[in-house]
């Protein structure tokens, strides 16, 4: 009965297929679905039932009685259309049909095979067994692909089995992206099935999936960058590494490439955003106050460390040991897997390179320079292949770009020093503002002399990378030279400044506190250095031609007037003595008034200006003092109104400014 009620049931189905298959492909899809409805539906059995209604219908046997006491069978069913391999061999319909070959049968075999798998609404992967068994019917699969390709003579056929690659390598891409993003879903199988949401357990950067409402936060520092992330175990990357394997194999290599890399891209994209990282467009950092810059300057360089010490190199061990074997399609997915955030860190290094050149920039853009410098050398295993050779050119361009900014600060510092005006005097002739900012910056900028020196020696990349030697008794560098021209710069801004005081001697104490200072910075910084003794010696040379000039200016008419010739017979007589006297009296009031509130800064170098006007001044009134009491006409001292003691403690308190 089990039999007889199986071969009713066939013969309905052929009835249903003859009458609703109006095509091959129709066919074929009626077909798999009561195969798949009902275990003894198989296609093979649908098909041999075909075969022998066709093989009854030419032999005549068409619907007459049948069996044993002359009862009625049923009327025979229409034969059951002929596959899409038969029917491209040109086999007719009405005609015997030749049997069913191995190839079409092991098509077949592999259809119902891979479609249970493919209409999985959990991932393979969550069983080790299943995943086993796909594996091996994928294996299968290609193998059969690629014997009818080569073959060449079934058509039909072949494209039936491409279809099935297509749907089999497309839930692989699924499987395969799946795996990478939620590695613990390939485990025992999770109630709500494939596509479920994974585990809300924090991922190696800690705290949520940064894609919410809540904001993603920021990472701690990280100073120790000889670090790997394993964003996968080791069992994780076996099963992708097979699925890539097949993948490629079957032709699909540029589209596990791209799965691989949209996969990744999302971690990456996220790792980036919590080192607080944001997209800027040049034109936003060319607008960008400096203070706003600085800050972002400052989370860029431990950010440019993560990724390009730790992110990517780790996505490139990942992406090697998934891809293993597997080349070209390995390399095009580490690329497109971060490229858009290294490019994102470089566009920032670009934008700052061409922005503004304020000096005030320059110790935060050596900063990034040399961020970058440091990291070229650790660059070119990671980039080695030639999909990513062009970002670490990128990176080595962004150096080079850097470098220039730093040499184009430094030509606008020269700028800005010409440009400062000589309107406004400094009061009391001490140093000037310029002096001061000029000097401390490059004492400050000497902090970072090798990095300077490579930057002003040429292009990093003429050297591969390496840093420039620099020669510490060599005072005719290239930024030694620089330097000494921005000195002399500043030298010729102070003595246009000079020109703006009305007394030459106020002009030669501005020269003197300006020239002291400067020497001072240079002494005692590695300006000495690069400068060297002999510009040492040259500057010291101007100092002491300016303490002659203000001795000269100031003080000269004073000596002169207090000259009473040679003593003994034939000297001025003591009513010629008084009036010098009077004159030097009023000279020094004078000079008192007024100096006393002019500016020496250096403690020393006041303390030798007054030693100098005392050892010129001092010898020569004593001197007329002398005379004027020895004087048989002027005995007495009441005509004197400063005794010698009185012009010392005068000329000791001169240069005290006017706030003393």
């Amino acid at each position: 009965m089990a039999e007889d009620g199986e071969e009713k049931l066939l013969a309905t189905v052929q009835h249903i297929v003859q009458t609703l298959g109006s095509s091959d492909t129709m066919t074929e899809d009626i077909l798999k679905v009561f195969s798949n409805y009902d275990g003894r539906l198989s296609l093979d059995k649908l098909y041999a039932a075909r075969a022998a209604a066709a093989a009854a219908a030419s032999g005549g046997g068409g619907g007459g009685a049948g069996g044993i006491g002359g009862e009625h069978s049923m009327p025979a069913s229409p034969p059951l259309p002929p596959p899409p391999a038969a029917a491209a061999a040109g086999v007719s319909a009405a005609g015997a049909r030749p049997p069913v070959t191995s190839m079409e049968r092991t098509v077949r075999t592999l259809d119902r095979q891979i479609s249970q798998f493919v209409a999985m609404d959990r991932l393979i992967w969550a069983d080790s067994a299943d995943a086993d068994a796909f594996l091996e019917a994928v294996d299968d699969l290609i193998g059969t692909v690629q014997e009818l390709d080569a073959a060449g003579t079934n058509r039909a056929l072949l494209d039936r089995a491409d279809e099935l690659l297509s749907r089999c390598m497309a839930r692989m891409e699924d499987e395969f992206r799946a795996l990478i993003e939620r590695p613990d879903d390939a485990a025992p199988v999770v109630p709500g099935g494939f596509g479920s949401d994974a585990s809300d357990e924090e991922d190696d950067f800690g705290g949520g999936d940064g894609y919410g409402d809540e904001p993603i936060p920021i990472a701690k520092p990280v100073t120790d960058y000889d670090v790997v992330i394993d964003a996968l175990s080791p069992g994780s990357i076996a099963n992708v590494h097979q699925i890539a394997k097949r993948m490629v194999d079957a032709g699909f290599g540029r589209e596990c490439a791209e799965a691989y890399a949209e996969a990744r891209r999302s971690f990456v994209d996220e790792s980036v955003a919590r080192l607080g990282i944001r997209p800027r467009t040049a034109e936003e950092v060319h607008t960008s106050a400096w203070e706003e810059l600085e800050f972002d300057i400052a989370r860029w360089i431990p950010a440019f460390n993560m990724v390009f010490r730790i992110l990517i190199p780790s996505e490139r061990r990942l992406c090697d040991r998934v891809f293993d074997g597997l080349a070209p399609f390995g390399d095009l997915a580490f690329i497109a897997a971060v490229r858009t955030q290294a490019l994102q860190l470089i566009s920032f290094g670009d934008a700052i390179s061409s922005s503004s050149r304020a000096p005030e920039r320059l110790f935060r853009v050596v900063d990034m320079y040399e961020a970058v410098r440091d990291i070229l050398p650790d660059l070119d295993p990671v980039f080695s292949d030639p999909y990513s050779a062009t970002l670490r050119a990128e990176v080595s361009t962004m150096c080079n770009t850097l470098g220039s900014s730093i040499k184009g600060i430094f030509m606008e510092l020269e700028n800005l020093i010409r440009r400062d005006p000589a309107r406004v005097a400094a009061p009391g002739g001490g140093i000037h503002p310029i002096t001061r900012y000029v000097m401390n910056y490059l004492r400050a900028a000497c902090g970072s002399r090798q990095t300077l020196e490579e930057v002003m020696e040429g292009d990093l990349g003429a050297n591969g990378g390496a840093p420039v030697a620099v020669d510490p008794d060599r005072p005719t560098s290239s930024l030694a030279v620089h330097i000494a021209w921005i000195m002399d710069v500043l030298h010729k801004n102070l003595d246009t400044k000079s020109k703006i005081y009305r007394d030459p001697s106020l002009a030669s104490i501005f020269l003197l506190n300006n020239g002291k200072y400067i020497i001072q910075k240079v002494n005692d910084s590695e300006l000495g250095v690069l400068l060297g003794d002999e510009w040492i010696k040259q500057m010291t040379t101007r100092v002491r031609r300016w303490s002659v000039d203000y001795q000269r200016t100031t003080w000269g008419k004073v000596t002169t007037v207090l000259q009473t010739g040679s003593p003994g017979i034939g000297g001025l007589p003591a009513k010629a003595m008084l009036q010098k006297l009077r004159m030097f009296n009023t000279y020094f009031e004078e000079i008192f008034a007024t100096q006393s509130e002019w500016v020496i800064a250096d403690e020393q170098l006041r303390v030798d200006i007054r030693a100098a006007v005392e050892d010129s001044v001092m010898p020569v009134y004593a001197s007329l003092i002398a005379k004027l009491k020895s004087s048989p006409e002027t005995g007495r001292d009441w005509f004197i109104k400063y005794t010698p003691e009185d012009v010392v403690a005068r000329i000791r308190h001169l240069f005290e400014g006017a706030a003393k």
